[in-house]
């Protein structure tokens, strides 16, 4: 069995900054891509940035040069650091992985469960 725990949302005022937290823990083998997703109300989920286990990084047009996603292989742990927050980055933010629990199953999805980000002043 596989957990992503996301924490670190909150409210912030526009201009303001968040750091979120996504740790994978339980069988794990090995941890491909890991990334950030949101979801607005009454929109699709969108991507937000993701990072290879080597460290190549891939950003939404919207979100290049404000976040950044890093991660920590040691910690199975991946971060989103978010400056210049604007309103309509107001969503609810999933991490994901591409997870091998063992050497001899394939790799799957994770999702965390979601952490509410609020851009309002």
């Amino acid at each position: 069995q596989v957990q992503l725990v996301e924490s670190g949302g909150g409210l912030v005022q526009p201009g303001g900054s968040l750091r979120l937290s996504c740790a994978a823990s339980g069988s794990i083998f090995n941890i491909n891509d890991m990334g950030w997703y949101r979801q607005a109300p009454g929109k699709q989920r969108e991507l937000v940035a993701t990072i290879s286990n080597d460290g190549n990084t891939n950003y939404a047009d919207s979100v290049k040069g404000r976040f950044t996603i890093s991660r920590d292989n040691a910690k199975n742990t991946v971060y989103l650091q978010m400056i210049s927050l604007k309103p309509e980055d107001t969503a609810v933010y999933y991490c994901n992985a591409d997870i091998k629990s063992s050497r001899y199953w394939r790799a799957r999805d994770y999702w965390g469960q979601g952490t509410q980000v609020t851009v309002s002043s």
